[in-house]
């Protein structure tokens, strides 16, 4: 009834929302990347709304059941989803979803762009990924490298770079980043991409070697560490992001007011130091470029997957 009333009075409706607190559902755990980026936007744009936003964990199904959550709350901007670029990802590696990624969800704004870093154990005698290259051409299938999933960001960034770089590798899927790392660490798997934010610790201590990062443009994060293309990956490109995102039927006033405010969250300097220190660049954009870049993403991974051979699940 909220959502039908606010359809009708447009803006001057939308002027009196919220009245009560807002969820924030991150379909991640506590302490990692996802729930990290929601919890440093939500003090800020309770800040400028006038009401706590409340960020809710809602975990499992690789982001699935938080998604799920959003997808039928009622579309009154009281619950919201910090979106992950794996709800693109996840059309190309599930048979069966509890949603429609196109058709259910009303985008608001990326907020930040969130990217993958190669990194290897210290014992690899690589300090290039050019080097890395040439060593697994000369060991065909001797090298491994771990994933915190089938179908997750970081496997297809590998995936990419075993395509673009005409190499034969082994994947090691884990059931999480923690896992991953742990024998990453311990040197029973030789390489990885992952998340900046959880190797970044790893990076400085000189437990993980970072060789590149996925996307076109070096991270604010690692500046010294060059783009995959930059260390001679040419066509190599993955970015993931976070973002704000409300159940369909949402009116547009209020999509457009908690856009405007997003913006002016990201622009604020402290935030943006938060956003760089946990590992992503942090960006802005409209609800329809935000749309626009879920439509690409999700023909670029089906794309990625057929010729990677990922399979459903």
């Amino acid at each position: 009834m909220l959502a039908v009333l606010l359809a009708q009075q447009g803006p001057a409706a939308a002027q009196a929302y919220p009245a009560k607190p807002i969820r924030l559902i991150s379909g991640f755990a506590a302490g990692g990347s996802n729930d990290h980026h929601a919890r440093v936007l939500a003090p800020k744009l309770g800040e400028l709304l006038g009401q706590n936003v409340i960020v809710e964990n809602r975990v499992g199904a690789g982001g699935n059941i938080g998604a799920e959550a959003v997808a039928k709350a009622a579309p009154d901007g009281y619950t919201l989803l910090m979106g992950a670029g794996s709800m693109a990802t996840a059309p190309s590696i599930y048979a069966k979803l509890p949603y429609d990624l196109q058709k259910d969800f009303a985008p608001i704004s990326i907020t930040c762009q969130v990217q993958n870093v190669l990194v290897l154990h210290p014992s690899i005698p690589a300090k290039s990924v050019k080097e890395l290259v040439a060593l697994a051409k000369a060991k065909p299938g001797a090298l491994n490298y771990a994933s915190s999933g089938i179908g997750a960001t970081p496997h297809f960034s590998a995936e990419m770079f075993r395509l673009l770089a005409g190499i034969s590798i082994v994947h090691v899927p884990y059931k999480g980043q923690s896992e991953a790392f742990i024998d990453l660490l311990s040197g029973r798997v030789d390489f990885m991409f992952t998340v900046i934010q959880g190797a970044l610790p790893h990076i400085e201590s000189g437990k993980m070697r970072a060789l590149a990062v996925s996307a076109n443009n070096r991270s604010p994060a690692l500046p010294a560490v060059p783009t995959m293309q930059e260390a001679g990956i040419k066509g190599y490109e993955l970015s993931s992001w976070f973002g704000l995102i409300a159940p369909a039927g949402t009116p547009r006033a209020l999509v457009d007011r908690l856009n405007a405010t997003a913006v002016k969250v990201l622009a604020m300097k402290d935030v943006q130091e938060k956003v760089i220190a946990g590992g992503s660049e942090p960006v802005t954009s409209t609800p329809e470029q935000f749309a626009e870049r879920i439509r690409n993403d999700v023909v670029k991974f089906q794309k990625l997957a057929q010729a990677a051979g990922i399979k459903s699940l």
